[in-house]
C-alpha cells in the first residue's frame, strides 16, 4: 500500500515542498530510503523502526520503500523522521491517507517515540502559509512556527501526532506569539562611565547606519562600547523580526535556547573564524556570521588579526546586503544587511600607545 506525506527541504533560508512516498509491499523485510538522502536521512530507518515499536505500534515485516520527491533535490537532516513514520503507519491503514495530504509535517524521532525539535520551524510555517496547510511539528518548534499566521500543532510524541491525525485526540493549536523587545538582551550604554567622545561617536554611527572602526589601547573600553551598540538600535518591526528569526531558525539556533525577540542581533566571531564561518557556505551551505547579524551588529574585535581573505569577502555583503553561495548542486542566497563595528590596537605590540 502507498502513502504520501507532505514535508519540506531547506534550501538556504527557504523551505521547498517535498513529498514523502512510503510503499509497503509483500516481500523479504527491508527498509530503503531513496531520493538523494544524506547520511542523517538514511539513518532515519533505524530511528523510525525503534520509535514505532517503542510506541506500542506494529511495524510491518515487509518490503518498505521510501521515496523523497523530487529525487534530484538533496535531502538533509533528521526532519523526515516524523513524515516517514506517519507514512509507514498510514500504509498499514492505521491512519487515514487523506489526513496526511492536508498537513505539512517535520520532526526528529527519538528511539522512545518522543519528538525532538529540528532546524527550520519558522521556514516550514512560511511554506505552510503559502500552501494554505496547517503545520505539525515537534512541541519544541511550535512557539517559533506560531510566529507565522498559520495553524500550528505541536506534538510531543509520535503517538500524539498519530492520534491527532486520526481524530482520536486533537492537539490544541499553538497560540500566535509576537516577538517583543527584551530589555535585558543587550547591555545598556548608561553602564559606561566616562568615554563621552567615544559614546557620542557610537551613537552617531548607529543612528546613521555607518560602519565604525575603534582604535585604542587595550582596556580602553572598545569591546565594552561595541557590546552596547545593538541596544541603541530601534526594536525590530514584525517584518524585520521574521527575517531575523527565519535565518536563525534555518541555522538551528532557535532550538538551542535562543528566545523569540524583537531585539536586533549582535554577533562577535573570534578572529580565527573561517571564511565559510564568516560569510556562509560549507559543503552543506549554512548561514555565516554576516547573515546571523542581519538587521543587527557584527563586531570584529582584534580587526587586523582576521585573515585578509576573510576581510576581503566582507566587501560584497557590505555593499549589497546579501550573500550568494554557489555550489555544484545549487546556489543559495542569504540576507546580510548588518552594521559593521571593528576594534583594533594602535600597533601590534599594543605598548607604543602607553609610551606616547
Amino acid at each position: 500500500m502507498l502513502a504520501r506525506v507532505r514535508s519540506a527541504a531547506l534550501i538556504g533560508v527557504d523551505a521547498v515542498p517535498v513529498e514523502v512516498e512510503v510503499d509497503v509491499s509483500p516481500g523479504l523485510p527491508s527498509f530503503m530510503v531513496v531520493g538523494l538522502p544524506d547520511q542523517a536521512v538514511s539513518e532515519a530507518r533505524e530511528r523510525v523502526r525503534a520509535a514505532v515499536r517503542n510506541s506500542g505500534l506494529p511495524f510491518p515485516a515487509a518490503r518498505i520503500t521510501v521515496n523523497l520527491a523530487p529525487a534530484d533535490l538533496r535531502k538533509e537532516g533528521p526532519l523526515y523522521d516524523l513524515p516517514i513514520a506517519l507514512g509507514v503507519l498510514a500504509a498499514q491503514e492505521l491512519l487515514p491517507l487523506t489526513a496526511l495530504r492536508e498537513v505539512l509535517c517535520a520532526g526528529e524521532l527519538a528511539l522512545d517515540g518522543s519528538l525532538r525539535p529540528v532546524a527550520g520551524g519558522v521556514n516550514l510555517a512560511l511554506l505552510g502559509a503559502d500552501l494554505n496547510l496547517p503545520v505539525l511539528v515537534p512541541a519544541g518548534n511550535a512557539a517559533e512556527a506560531a510566529l507565522i499566521e498559520v495553524p500550528v500543532y505541536g506534538a510531543g510524541t509520535l503517538l500524539d501526532a498519530m492520534r491527532h491525525l486520526s481524530g482520536q485526540a486533537i492537539l490544541p493549536q499553538t497560540p500566535a506569539s509576537v516577538p517583543a523587545r527584551d530589555p535585558t538582551a543587550a547591555p545598556d550604554l548608561a553602564d559606561v562611565k566616562g568615554q563621552a567622545a567615544a559614546k557620542r561617536a557610537l551613537e552617531i554611527a548607529v543612528a546613521g547606519g555607518h560602519n565604525l572602526l575603534m582604535v585604542g589601547s587595550p582596556g580602553s573600553g572598545k569591546t565594552m562600547l561595541a557590546r552596547r551598540a545593538a541596544g541603541l538600535l530601534p526594536p525590530l518591526t514584525r517584518a524585520e523580526a521574521l527575517e531575523v528569526i527565519r535565518i536563525h531558525s534555518a541555522a538551528g539556533l532557535l532550538t538551542r535556547g535562543m528566545g523569540l525577540s524583537g531585539t536586533p542581533p549582535y554577533r562577535s566571531p573570534h578572529h580565527t573564524v573561517s571564511d565559510a564561518g564568516l560569510i556562509g557556505g560549507g559543503s552543506v551551505p549554512r548561514p555565516g556570521e554576516v547573515s546571523l547579524a542581519h538587521r543587527g551588529v557584527l563586531f570584529l574585535d582584534e580587526f587586523p588579526e582576521f585573515s585578509r581573505k576573510a576581510l576581503e569577502t566582507l566587501r560584497q555583503p557590505l555593499e549589497d546586503g546579501r550573500v550568494t553561495i554557489s555550489r555544484a548542486r545549487a546556489s543559495v542566497e542569504y540576507p546580510a544587511n548588518f552594521q559593521l563595528i571593528a576594534a583594533m590596537n594602535p600597533c601590534p605590540c599594543a605598548d607604543q600607545s602607553n609610551d606616547a
